[in-house]
């Protein structure tokens, strides 16, 4: 795993060319890692202001200011703009340095794929606040900027392959593997899913070339690998990388590896209809999403195990490494969100649990405890080697967890109650058949439930805060040139 290592400058001065190390193409990495940080304010920001929305429904104003039309953006911020900026840093990162040698097409291609993707971005939630979107999951933005995107993912999978091919190492990384994967899947259901027809081509509006049941099929094939390439493949190979070098001790289990990637990629693909139990699916089909979400949990513990162990030796680095609790938490919640996924997708507890805040509560104690902890406990090993500069306050990243851990045990906790609640009001029936409670009532049940949620998010949004200032100030320090200098790895 490990690469060439570039020689350290003296304390206090920076290289020349501190964005060229052994021919490594770092700039565009950095310029990820900046989008990311970005991104992560602006999504996590509106999405605990449609929380608080929801909890006091008077701050639903005017045509742009509602939950309707700021929900998309928070979406695709959170899950596109932070996560896919995130993965695109990491992954070029990483593969630079497992394969001894730079980025292939050179600086202006991947600057291509930078600026590509952050327009895609702009067009995307630009589109949500005028009213363009096709309104399906994960996929709201217009075709337009489906095609754009899909021109900028080609060519950051050409980027990544072409790397790849040219190594100069015979051996590829496990993480490689993962981040192959999500690359290939990720463009495979974007262009499958978003196949839509303008009505013209000067109108925003489209339609899909699926009708029915078979375009909720398509959707939600592509919704569910969204989440488990993007949300999870891609942020395994984060995990595969970051977690061993913080830790400084090898993967647990090499060979446990491999057969945690082969076996998650095969079964993952299928799972998506468990999304669609109780409508016009068919009932095979219903039945055959169950049965592979089921057997999603043999893959999924096996590679949270594999993380868990790696600091297997080490465990007192848990009480003085913050960065590495960060890392070891998040492996901690992939194996809990991994969990209850297949336990929701059983069909007696979908009955109770669809369309209840369960499912946001199960969504985000993936999102905030897996996805986000895994990406920041990363950045926090990364900013230091991309800007060769010591973090700036340890102490900032030991806030940050806490309230960030705090953040998400009351956002989780709320949904699951409230969603249990609402769950079993709607099935309540009195004497004579009929439904006890209205659906106001459930609504009525869940309002401290989502106080409780939006208290939540301002923790875990303080705590991002915290971060972005000790990345800003680690940076400005760097810039000025004034303190110790970090080796490159």
């Amino acid at each position: 795993m490990n690469s060439s290592a570039a020689v350290a400058p003296p304390s206090g001065v920076a290289p020349a060319r501190p964005w060229v190390i052994d021919g490594y193409n770092e700039a565009v990495v950095r310029k990820f890692v900046l989008a990311t940080l970005f991104w992560a304010i602006v999504g996590m920001s509106i999405g605990l202001f449609i929380a608080t929305e929801l909890a006091f429904p008077l701050l639903n104003f005017g045509e742009y200011g509602n939950f309707g039309r700021l929900r998309p953006c928070h979406t695709t911020a959170v899950v596109i703009g932070f996560t896919g900026n995130a993965l695109f840093a990491s992954s070029l990162y990483v593969v630079q340095r497992t394969c001894r040698i730079g980025l292939f097409g050179g600086p202006r291609f991947a600057n291509f794929v930078f600026w590509g993707f952050q327009l895609f971005l702009v067009l995307a939630i630009q589109g949500y606040l005028l009213g363009a979107t096709k309104s399906k999951e994960y996929a709201e933005a217009e075709w337009y900027a489906d095609l754009w995107l899909a021109i900028v993912w080609i060519a950051y999978a050409v980027i990544f392959i072409g790397t790849l091919v040219r190594r100069k190492e015979p051996h590829i990384y496990v993480a490689n593997w993962f981040f192959l994967s999500y690359v290939i899947v990720v463009g495979v259901l974007w262009i499958t899913n978003n196949m839509t027809l303008p009505i013209d081509l000067l109108s925003s509006k489209s339609y899909p070339v699926y009708a029915g049941v078979q375009d909720a099929m398509i959707q939600w094939w592509f919704g569910h690998n969204m989440v488990g390439f993007l949300l999870t493949a891609g942020v395994i190979g984060m995990m595969y990388y970051f977690l061993p070098k913080q830790a400084e001790r090898p993967i647990y289990s090499y060979r446990l590896s491999i057969v945690h990637f082969w076996a998650l990629i095969f079964l993952y693909i299928w799972a998506g209809p468990h999304h669609l139990q109780y409508t016009a699916l068919p009932d095979w089909t219903q039945t055959l999403g169950v049965a592979f979400s089921i057997m999603l949990w043999i893959p999924s513990w096996g590679g949270m195990v594999n993380g868990i162990m790696t600091v297997s030796g080490v465990w007192d680095k848990l009480r003085t490494d913050p960065i590495l609790r960060f890392l070891v938490v998040s492996v901690a919640f992939y194996g809990m969100a991994t969990f209850e996924g297949p336990l929701l997708a059983i069909p007696a507890v979908n009955g109770l649990a669809h369309y209840t805040d369960w499912i946001i509560g199960h969504v985000h104690s993936g999102a905030l405890g897996w996805v986000a902890f895994m990406v920041f406990g990363s950045f926090y090993h990364l900013v230091p080697r991309l800007w060769r500069q010591q973090l700036y306050s340890l102490k900032m990243v030991e806030w940050h967890f806490w309230l960030g851990s705090v953040g998400i045990l009351l956002y989780i906790t709320s949904m699951w109650i409230s969603g249990i609640t609402a769950g079993l009001m709607w099935k309540a029936y009195d004497s004579y058949g009929l439904l006890r409670y209205s659906f106001v009532d459930s609504v009525a049940a869940m309002h401290p439930f989502y106080v409780v949620r939006a208290l939540g998010g301002g923790f875990y949004l303080a705590g991002v805060v915290l971060a972005l200032t000790n990345f800003g100030l680690t940076i400005a320090r760097a810039n000025t040139r004034v303190a110790v200098a970090v080796a490159a790895e």
